[in-house]
């Protein structure tokens, strides 16, 4: 509800602020370490990351409450906003975009380790768990850039706005495909925020869309065909919003009418 998502912002606000907040039974502040505002902000920025990892990647529509937070909390408090970021890119370097490679003397599980994947008992995750990971923080992040926490300044300007999402869609564009990824991560980027996107760049988002049909689609068929349902996901996707020359809203954007709840 978005009265309860008011009380957890107003919450972590407060506690970033100085100012003294009950928990555990007991009044806490950050002022009563010296270290507390390092502190709260390291674990508020993990945690919230933990959340784009674990939360949505079983309910997509979760990333836009998530998100909202973190965009409004990174307003107010920018070293929030760059912690976010550094654990963002850590667990998911394909956010930055980046593709790591395997240097030499690194061991394979140690890489795996690197580029994504969790072990559990030295066995590494399956596929279909890494790519729902990757694609529940890449959803956040997607969220993030085109949502404001609507009850702030409407003065300032987006702490990571909107540019950020046009430079990574042309930078992953130039980037070598992964199987089993690029397309996940384009069909995710696009279905969260390319209505923002269009609206913002209009023509020349079209253009993107365009190069994305017309020369990477075909240009990398053969090795993103093995992606099987995500890659028709995908490129259906991208047929359809040039044919209608629209990108709908995606599910679960927060409406006005969701502050009321």
């Amino acid at each position: 509800a978005g009265s309860r998502l008011r009380e957890v912002f107003d919450r972590l606000n407060n506690l970033l602020s100085g100012k003294s907040i009950q928990s555990g039974g007991r009044s806490v502040s950050i002022t009563q370490h010296p270290q507390g505002l390092d502190f709260v902000c390291y674990k508020l920025t993990e945690n919230l990351v933990g959340q784009a990892e674990e939360e949505v990647s079983s309910h997509r529509d979760a990333a836009f409450p998530i998100a909202v937070v973190v965009s409004g909390i990174w307003e107010l408090h920018p070293r929030v906003g760059d912690l976010f970021l550094a654990h963002l890119h850590k667990k998911c370097p394909y956010a930055v975009p980046f593709y790591p490679a395997l240097k030499e003397g690194t061991s394979m599980e140690e890489y795996q380790k690197i580029i994504g994947y969790k072990f559990v008992d030295s066995k590494m995750e399956n596929q279909d768990r890494f790519l729902k990971r990757m694609s529940g923080m890449v959803r956040v992040y997607a969220a993030v850039i085109q949502l404001r926490w609507p009850f702030g300044n409407k003065e300032r300007a987006h702490p990571h706005g909107l540019e950020h999402g046009w430079r990574w869609l042309g930078q992953i564009l130039n980037m070598e495909p992964l199987v089993d990824l690029t397309a996940t991560l384009l069909f995710d980027f696009l279905e969260v925020c390319g209505n923002a996107l269009m609206k913002q760049y209009q023509a020349q988002f079209w253009k993107l869309m365009l190069v994305i049909h017309d020369d990477f689609v075909p240009r990398y068929a053969m090795q993103m065909a093995n992606e099987g349902m995500r890659f028709f996901c995908s490129f259906s996707l991208h047929q359809k919003c040039l044919e209608e020359k629209d990108v709908p809203l995606p599910n679960g954007i927060l409406q006005p009418s969701f502050w009321s709840s």
